[in-house]
This record gives structure tokens, sequence and C-alpha cells, in this order.
């Protein structure tokens, strides 16, 4: 995520001297974007404006504690793309009594190509030009939303976090169905790619809601509409419910084992 956040600022304009990353371990993000590295955290959020914790959640207690000991009077813009980690957690880990200005965010893996759909939480001391700046820098690799609440991070890690996957799942089922009906491995999945891209495109594109354009191309008594009901009576909906459930309880459960560290 840092790689493809650091490749969309680029992009947008922002110049490589204003990026600075820290790793403690070698990292070819420095020959690649020509940015800023360091092995040392607090040399690398000196003077920062906005640090973007971009870390996994199980590294996140450290870092933060790290950052703590140079927690300056005025501090900076904290963005969290940690999943599971509540907002109330990082600023205990932070170790201030002062208000952090915070703003937790949940993106998906597409950030790697510039279609991540990323949804932001601000905390109660981010200012509007701290929104704006959150929100613009998510936009360098995709689309965001705003959600009121920080609990409903837990169904966006549900829906869109975890959803890419899901729809890899359908793409490899299709895929196969294809080709036990008699279609060549390359055809099949050309047309089964080809045919998820055309319909989420369709989908982005169109003031339609998915269910108007699902009857647009679901003809009556034709082969679409066979095919529907089949997965229709199979339970189709109520399986994505529970697996939405099951996705979203893990993210409840994981964020309850960070909050005891």
């Amino acid at each position: 995520m840092a790689s493809s956040l650091i490749s969309g600022l680029l992009k947008m304009g922002v110049s490589a001297e204003n990026l600075r990353v820290a790793d403690p371990e070698p990292n070819p993000l420095a020959a690649q974007w020509k940015v800023q590295c360091y092995t040392d955290h607090l040399t690398a959020i000196d003077g920062a404006n906005i640090i973007v914790l971009a870390v996994k959640p199980q590294i996140l207690p450290e870092v933060a504690k790290y950052i703590a000991t140079v927690m300056p009077s005025s501090p900076p813009l904290f963005i969290s793309i940690a999943a599971g980690i509540r907002m109330a957690d990082i600023t205990r880990w932070l170790g201030t009594n002062q208000p952090l200005p915070i703003v937790r965010v949940m993106p998906n893996m597409p950030a790697m190509v510039g279609s991540a759909a990323s949804a932001l939480f601000a905390g109660q001391y981010v200012s509007e030009i701290q929104r704006e700046l959150a929100e613009n820098i998510l936009r360098a690799v995709g689309l965001t939303v705003w959600l009121e609440d920080e609990a409903q991070i837990d169904a966006v890690t549900a829906l869109s976090g975890s959803g890419p996957a899901y729809f890899f799942l359908i793409m490899e089922m299709l895929e196969k169905s294809a080709i036990a009906l008699g279609l060549p491995q390359e055809s099949a999945r050309l047309l089964t790619l080809q045919t998820a891209f055309g319909a989420a495109k369709m989908a982005l594109e169109s003031q339609e809601d998915a269910a108007t354009l699902r009857a647009m191309v679901t003809s009556k008594g034709g082969t679409t509409e066979q095919a529907i009901n089949t997965l229709q009576t199979g339970g189709l909906q109520d399986l994505f419910d529970q697996a939405l459930y099951a996705a979203q309880q893990r993210a409840i459960n994981l964020a309850k084992q960070f909050g005891e560290q």
C-alpha cells in the first residue's frame, strides 16, 4: 500500500522531495521512486505535517509507541491504514493527553493499479483542511468515501477490503465452468476478465442501480434468466450475507485483540 500511495502521489504531481519513507529493512522504494528513505522512524517523521501509518497491524503498537517519544507540541495528522486498529488504541499507544488528529482508512488491493475503493473516518480533532489532505492522498489511488461512524469500518473491511477476493473467486469459478462447457482455457480466461471489467465499467458509468442493470441483461425466458434463477434458488444471497457477516465479525474480534496490547 505504501508503494501504491507513493506512485499515485507522484503521478498527481507531488514532489518526491516532500515524501519520506521509514523502513528498518533495506527498501527498494527509494530506488524505485527516488523518495527519501530512512531506517529510523524518528528521523523520517521529523517536521512532518502528515504521518501515514502504512504498517502491518501487528507492529503498529510498537511503531506508535516509538513515535510517542518525540511527539511535538503541535501534533501532525496521522493517517492509519492498518486494518482492525481502533482510533482509541492508536491514541493510547501514541501516549499523549493532547488532542490528536487521526484519520482511519480502509483501502483495498486495487490501489496497486490506481483503482482502490477507500473508506475514511475522521476523528473529532481533524480539521476540514486535514480532511481534504487525507482525501487527496487516498484519491491518488482511487475512489474515496467518508464514513459517519468508526464502527462502519468493520463493514467496509468485509465489503471492499476483502471484496476483491470475492470477485477473483467468482471469476475463477466462471472460468472453470466455461472450460467444463468446452471453451479453451485462454478464451475462457479472457472472456471472463473482459466481462467482469465491462460489467463494472457499465455500473460505474450508469445512473441505474445494479438490480436494474441486471434486469436489462435478463430477457424473460432467455439464457440469462435460467442462470440467474439457478443462482438465486441455490441461495447465493444468503451465502453472501453469511460471508460478509463472518468477515465483519473477524474484523471486530481482531480489533479487540489489538486493543488489549
